[in-house]
């Protein structure tokens, strides 16, 4: 083992604060930045960046299955159709040519940061809610999930066959370039299956904690067969940027409602786009 990346402990601790607040994957952050600043090669930073993603994700998983808010049949239909195709991207990360991998990462960051640009208001998600409780919510509901406060949440999960092609999409997507699944799943949840927006965010956070510790296993075991050193580098790597991830997990959680949501979107849609310029500069030039 080598001290080599310490820096990467605070910066972990940074990017995991502000991903759990605006409920980004952490990869999208970790990925470029291994790219861009520490010089690896895609497929290395892609299952690093899974690799530490997950632990980010499974505090939030955790407090999220206390909630009771997670719609464990729902996350089991999605995740039967995310995880093949997550292994499936995952080999071809292995076998893609790095400048393509790069493309296809800076395209990504880029849908993500319309996605930022285009994400409901608070309002409007209010406006959604009471719609999915209005018309989907009634005592034909199909779901009644009820919290930990015992609040019962009804509805019925609508266009299921588009859910599932955006879901194996989505798993090829973070096999590949370790980013995707999270933001095609919120808008799929919400405003195409009337989930309620609280039960959407929490549903997502399973399939893409589930989908990516799935990928990442994958990830690690090409690293054992690609050799000591590669396996050395990820490993140099994870033990300052798991810390990282799982202490900054829990401070986004403690800031998230202190900061507007829709002012981090914004400022993360910028951020993604002048990343993703360099990123695909950087195949171009």
């Amino acid at each position: 083992m080598s001290l080599h990346y310490w820096f990467m402990f605070p910066i972990s601790i940074l990017i995991a604060t502000v991903a759990m607040a605006s409920a980004v994957e952490g990869a999208t952050f970790f990925t470029p930045l291994f790219i861009l600043a520490l010089g690896l090669p895609p497929e290395i930073a892609i299952g690093t960046g899974l690799i530490t993603e997950v632990f980010g994700f499974a505090s939030g998983l955790i407090a999220y299955s206390r909630k009771k808010l997670i719609d464990y049949r729902l996350g089991g239909r999605l995740l039967m159709l995310s995880i093949p195709l997550a292994l499936l991207g995952t080999f071809l990360s292995g076998v893609v040519a790095s400048d393509i991998l790069k493309t296809l990462l800076g395209m990504g960051l880029l849908v993500i940061a319309i996605t930022f640009l285009r994400n409901p208001e608070s309002a409007e998600i209010k406006v959604l809610d009471n719609f999915i409780k209005d018309e989907m919510g009634g005592p034909d509901a199909e779901t009644c999930l009820i919290t930990r406060e015992g609040e019962e949440i009804r509805y019925t999960v609508c266009n299921r066959t588009e859910g599932g092609f955006i879901a194996a999409i989505g798993g090829l997507f973070i096999g590949m370039i370790s980013t995707g699944l999270g933001e095609l799943n919120g808008y799929f949840l919400l405003q195409r299956c009337r989930v309620p927006s609280r039960v959407a965010v929490a549903t997502g956070v399973l399939v893409v904690a589930v989908t990516a510790l799935t990928a990442s296993i994958g990830h690690f075991v090409h690293f054992i067969y690609s050799g000591h050193e590669t396996l050395m580098t990820v490993l140099n790597l994870v033990i300052f940027t798991v810390p990282g991830v799982i202490i900054g997990g829990q401070l986004g959680s403690f800031i998230s409602s202190r900061i507007p949501q829709r002012i981090l979107e914004l400022s993360l849609a910028i951020l993604f786009i002048i990343v993703a310029i360099f990123t695909l500069g950087d195949v171009i030039f």
